[in-house]
């Protein structure tokens, strides 16, 4: 019963459309009909602007954070994998059942399932994609960089620490930002991707 509601409760975290009620919340507008009418952080940044942008990448990243240590509030951390439950909010994140199962593109609550995992990964990553979006005022390519950094780290990780559930759950959250990016890395290499004005 326990895995059952750990299971639904980190699916339905990752549901909630932030950037979908701050829009209509606080502005009065449905950020699907803008922009690239994604639900994630980087649309509202380009919808709602900076101060919008922002919430909704802290809440976004917190989804993950707290999908992921429900096994621990629970006392389930030795049969539920953290990273696993984590993994199941990215989903939801992805394919949220309030928003018609059309969301966002996975970065931010990935990073969150990271920072509650492994919180330097988290910092690491965090600088990559800094570094990577100053250099190039491109966010999707800063993700996808910053995803597989992640990956070449884990992968290097495991090989001294054995801990392979952090791989292998890190090659799915890379391959799901990857893939969701497709469109962008088509625009990418037209020179057609809108790159950021605030950085």
């Amino acid at each position: 019963m326990k895995i059952a509601l750990i299971i639904i409760l980190a699916y339905l975290l990752g549901s909630i459309p932030t950037g979908l009620i701050i829009g209509k919340l606080f502005y009065r507008i449905d950020i699907r009909e803008h922009g690239s009418g994604n639900l994630g952080a980087t649309n509202t940044f380009r919808v709602l602007g900076k101060k919008a942008g922002s919430v909704v990448t802290v809440v976004d990243i917190l989804k993950g954070t707290l999908a992921t240590l429900l096994p621990h509030f629970f006392g389930m951390e030795h049969v539920l994998h953290p990273l696993l439950i984590g993994l199941i909010a990215v989903v939801g994140h992805m394919f949220p059942v309030f928003a018609k199962f059309k969301g966002g593109k996975a970065v931010a609550t990935s990073a969150g399932v990271v920072l509650a995992y492994q919180w330097p990964l988290f910092v690491m990553v965090v600088v990559v994609f800094l570094i990577t979006l100053k250099i190039s005022k491109y966010v999707s390519l800063s993700s996808i960089l910053a995803a597989v950094f992640a990956l070449i780290y884990t992968f290097v990780y495991m090989v001294f620490t054995h801990d392979w559930p952090l791989f292998v759950i890190i090659l799915a959250l890379a391959s799901f930002i990857i893939y969701r990016h497709k469109a962008n890395i088509k625009r990418i290499k037209d020179k057609t991707e809108p790159k950021v004005k605030w950085l």
